[in-house]
């Protein structure tokens, strides 16, 4: 059974926050390269990350001069990101939502949202995003995705996900993508990039306490759930090490 935080997507990750912010991959800074390259995106743009969580992609865009608001509902998220970005005068906080941003109508050149997404609903992000998009505004989703048939560990990782996580078939961010793409009003680009972090098991097992499938401390399945991966960990790692490979995907299009 679900816990109450479980059930509602704004506060599924309150009790993750720590985890997630030491071992969540951020998002490479090629991905702001190919911005400029592509829609000249540029330090005077004002860019709104929704769903912003604890800041991951909102570092990319301040490192690139950018204005940026971090919409985010969930109220430990939230201040994780203003804790990390203290201080720096061009992160706005904001208690929002995808589908009630709080923002003014036309405030933004670039709509962006990363992980979050796929807990949105797709009608009402439209309409929001369209009132606060200028007239030649943007919309850039972003996701960093585990590459599960890469490696015998990963396809290994997968199954145990599958068979022994609370809901992870469910809430998955990869299922129903092609359909959540409508949210561009068209034709909409899509950028990939590859990359592979080594990661010892307290890597491993910070990483799987980052989602919110995973059993937590007091879930009757916790103790097996992590017993279980220690053992899939000791069979692939050589060196005290797996490779943990990902595929950075973005999709940039008008909504």
């Amino acid at each position: 059974m679900l816990e109450r935080h479980q059930r509602n997507p704004q506060q599924r990750f309150s009790n993750r926050v720590d985890d997630y912010n030491r071992y969540r991959p951020g998002y490479p800074r090629e991905l702001v390269s190919w911005l400029r390259d592509s829609i000249e995106l540029s330090p005077s743009w004002r860019v709104a990350d929704v769903g912003s969580g604890t800041g991951f992609l909102s570092q990319r865009f301040l490192e690139n001069g950018n204005v940026v608001t971090g919409v985010e509902p969930n109220a430990a998220m939230r201040a994780a990101a203003e804790r990390a970005f203290a201080g720096h005068d061009h992160f706005i906080s904001v208690d929002g939502s995808a589908e009630s941003t709080t923002l003014a109508d036309q405030s933004v050149d670039l709509v962006a949202a990363a992980q979050a997404f796929h807990w949105f609903d797709l009608e009402t992000t439209r309409r929001e995003w369209r009132r606060i998009l200028k007239p030649d505004g943007w919309a850039l989703i972003v996701f960093n995705t585990r590459l599960i048939d890469a490696t015998p560990f990963m396809r290994a990782y997968e199954k145990h996900l599958v068979e022994h996580a609370v809901d992870y078939t469910h809430v998955d961010h990869r299922r129903g993508l092609p359909e959540r793409m409508h949210i561009f009003a068209g034709p909409y680009r899509e950028w990939h990039f590859y990359f592979t972090l080594n990661h010892h098991y307290d890597d491993i097992r910070g990483l799987s306490m980052s989602s919110s499938y995973v059993p937590a401390p007091g879930h009757p399945q916790h103790d097996a759930f992590f017993a279980g991966l220690r053992t899939i960990f000791d069979v692939h790692a050589v060196d005290g090490v797996v490779e943990f490979p990902y595929e950075t995907e973005a999709y940039l299009g008008r909504v």
